[in-house]
This record gives C-alpha cells, sequence and structure tokens, in this order.
C-alpha cells in the first residue's frame, strides 16, 4: 500500500460508513480492485481508518451524546450486545470473514434485496418515536444485536440498525441518529483492540498510512453524514438497495471470470 491507496481507501470510508451500502465491503472490493495484498495489515487499517469516519459523528453529535444522561446510557446498553458478540468471533472475522470477496458480494446482493423488500414493507406501517430518548433500554439491547449482524462484510453495520429500528416503529430520523451515536463505541473498542494485537508488528511508514487514511476518512464522512441527515427527511433507502444489486453484480463479473 502506499499514501494514494491510502487516500482512496480512506474517503471511501468516510463516505460509505453511514451510508447503507456497507463501508467494509466496499473497502474489500476496493482494495480486490487496486491488487493491495489481504495481509494483516491490511485488515487493520481497513478496521481503524473507521474510526476516522465515527470521529466525525462525535465532532457534529457530542452534544446529543455527551450532554444527554438518558441518551448516553441507552447507547452504552446498545454497545453491549455488539461488544459481546465482536469478541466472542474476533478470531473467525480476522481469519475468515475480513477481506473475504466472495462472501463480501454476497451479502451485498442479498441485503440489497432486503432492504427494496423491508422499504416496500414499511410503507404500510407507521411511526412511533420521535426523539432518540424515546428509545427504550429492550429496543437498544435489539438494536445492538441488529448491529452486531455487521461483522459479515457487506452487511451495513448502518443498514442493519436502521432497519431494526424501523421495524420496531422507531421514527427514521431518530434511528438514524442513533446509528451515528452507537458507532462511536462500537468503533472505538473495535480499533483499540485490533490495534492491540496487531500493531507491535507494524512499520513507521504503515503507521504513517493508517494516519493518512484516517484523516482522509475524518473530513469526507463529515460531508457524508450532512447528507444523508437531509436525504433521509425526504427519501428511503430503496435506491441504497439498488445500488448495492449493483454493486454486487458488477463486482462478481470483475473477480471471478
Amino acid at each position: 500500500m502506499d499514501f494514494i491507496s491510502a487516500t482512496i481507501l480512506g474517503a471511501i470510508e468516510g463516505l460509505t460508513e453511514f451510508l447503507p451500502i456497507s463501508s467494509t465491503g466496499h473497502l474489500i472490493l476496493a482494495s480486490r480492485l487496486m491488487h493491495l495484498p489481504a495481509t494483516t495489515f491490511q485488515s487493520t487499517f481497513e478496521i481503524s481508518i473507521q474510526l476516522g469516519a465515527i470521529l466525525a459523528v462525535v465532532w457534529l453529535f457530542w452534544r446529543q451524546l455527551f450532554l444527554s444522561r438518558e441518551t448516553f446510557q441507552k447507547v452504552v446498553v446498545a454497545f453491549v450486545p455488539t461488544m459481546i458478540i465482536g469478541f466472542g468471533l474476533y478470531k473467525i472475522f480476522k481469519s475468515f470473514l475480513a477481506g473475504n470477496t466472495a462472501v463480501t458480494i454476497g451479502a451485498l446482493f442479498l441485503g440489497g434485496i432486503f432492504l427494496i423488500g423491508f422499504e416496500y414493507w414499511y410503507q404500510k406501517r407507521g411511526v412511533a418515536e420521535v426523539a432518540t430518548s424515546g428509545i427504550s433500554y429492550r429496543q437498544a439491547v435489539i438494536l445492538g444485536l441488529c448491529q452486531s449482524l455487521a461483522i459479515v462484510p457487506g452487511v451495513s453495520r448502518s443498514a442493519a440498525t436502521i432497519i431494526g429500528g424501523l421495524g420496531m416503529k422507531i421514527k427514521r430520523e431518530t434511528i438514524v441518529e442513533f446509528s451515528f451515536l452507537l458507532a462511536i463505541p462500537t468503533m472505538a473498542t473495535a480499533t483499540a483492540y485490533d490495534l492491540y494485537k496487531t500493531a507491535p508488528s507494524f512499520s513507521g511508514n504503515q503507521f504513517d498510512l493508517l494516519s493518512v487514511g484516517f484523516l482522509v476518512s475524518f473530513l469526507v464522512a463529515l460531508v457524508a453524514v450532512k447528507f444523508l441527515i437531509q436525504y433521509v427527511q425526504k427519501n428511503n433507502f430503496t435506491a441504497f438497495g439498488w445500488y448495492r444489486i449493483i454493486l454486487a453484480i458488477l463486482a462478481y463479473f470483475i473477480f471471478f471470470f
């Protein structure tokens, strides 16, 4: 990997982290397209630069998270099941799921179909909650379980969380915001744990690459978050479902034919 590759991947991460299209899936496909080797550093890089995007949420939403005790507690409650499942399946993720192109393409395709079908079904349902504080602790636990599905590359952490929330009749804007907040402890912990496991073997140049990807991810995510907030006020996620399907089909023909 060089600094151009790190910049490109950082931009992809910042753009896709909060959209229901799987940032991890995009990073895996982009890395494969750029012929980057599936090394331990590459896997850690793809995890670590996600924290850059997450810090954009801290920058934009710190008042909602840190000035509301109730919201903070519910984010923590939602994070617990994700943490347990993430730590429990860490070895499986690193040895089989991380960088797996076939799994990524399959998850993107099936996730796109599910997203379109869900939105069709959801149009017939109403909404109930009007603020993040209206999410119950029971719902928070369920949302944490939904988010844990994103350990499979291509699933999309934000999509799993948002669909779970919509399925429980939480207002779209509310669950999108909660998904942003839940990403903070999730990705901070995932990055810290992965770096603890792998960083001692990295060189100084590799840390420079991590820094570049991290910074670019942060800057691009600032724009992407604002876009999604405006988008969900007038649109559903059907377009993202079609995008996932088209991307999966293209990727299949590129990498397997």
